[in-house]
C-alpha cells in the first residue's frame, strides 16, 4: 500500500510544470522595464529611455533597403536614444501584445508581438525579443532584436 502512495505522490510532483511561470512580482518588474522604455519613446524622454538600458546594449533587426534586399541593422543604445530624441515625428507609440516572459536568476527575456504608430498613424508591426539582466537590483535591457513588417499585420484598434 505504501508503494502506491509513493508512486502517486511522485507522479503528482512530476506532473507540475517546473518554473513554467516566473514569480508574478519578477514578471511585473521585467514587463515594467519594457513599459518604461515604451513610455520614454512616446514622450521622447531620453533620460528615462537611457535609464532602462545597460550602456553597452545593442538593438538588432532585419531591415529592407529601397532595392528590396535585406540587411541586419545593429545600432548602439546611444545611437538609438539620440535618434528617438531628435526624430520630429509625433509620439512614438509601441504596444506589446501577449508577452511571453522567461526568467532564470539574473536573466530575463520578453517575447511579444508589437505594433508601432507615429501618433495615430500606423507604421509597422513585428516581434520584439528583449533580453534583460538584473544588475544591482534592477532589470536592465541589454539587447533587443526585432522583426519589422509594414503589411499583413493583425488588425488592432488604434492607440
Amino acid at each position: 500500500m505504501s508503494r502506491w502512495w509513493i508512486l502517486a505522490a511522485s507522479l503528482a510532483v512530476l506532473s507540475q510544470p517546473a518554473a513554467a511561470q516566473p514569480a508574478a512580482d519578477a514578471r511585473q518588474e521585467v514587463l515594467g522595464t519594457v513599459e518604461t522604455m515604451f513610455r520614454a519613446m512616446r514622450t521622447k524622454d531620453t533620460t528615462l529611455l537611457r535609464s532602462v538600458f545597460e550602456p553597452g546594449a545593442r538593438l538588432v533587426g532585419i531591415r529592407t533597403r529601397a532595392d528590396g534586399t535585406s540587411f541586419v541593422q545593429t545600432i548602439s543604445v546611444d545611437q538609438w536614444v539620440k535618434f528617438v530624441g531628435q526624430d520630429p515625428r509625433p509620439d512614438w507609440i509601441e504596444r506589446a501584445f501577449e508577452p511571453v516572459v522567461q526568467i532564470r536568476e539574473t536573466l530575463a527575456q520578453v517575447w511579444a508581438d508589437y505594433d508601432f504608430h507615429f501618433g495615430s498613424t500606423f507604421s509597422h508591426c513585428g516581434i520584439d525579443a528583449v533580453q534583460l539582466l538584473r544588475l544591482n537590483g534592477r532589470w536592465m535591457i541589454v539587447s533587443i532584436a526585432d522583426t519589422y513588417q509594414a503589411a499583413g499585420c493583425p488588425a488592432r484598434p488604434k492607440p
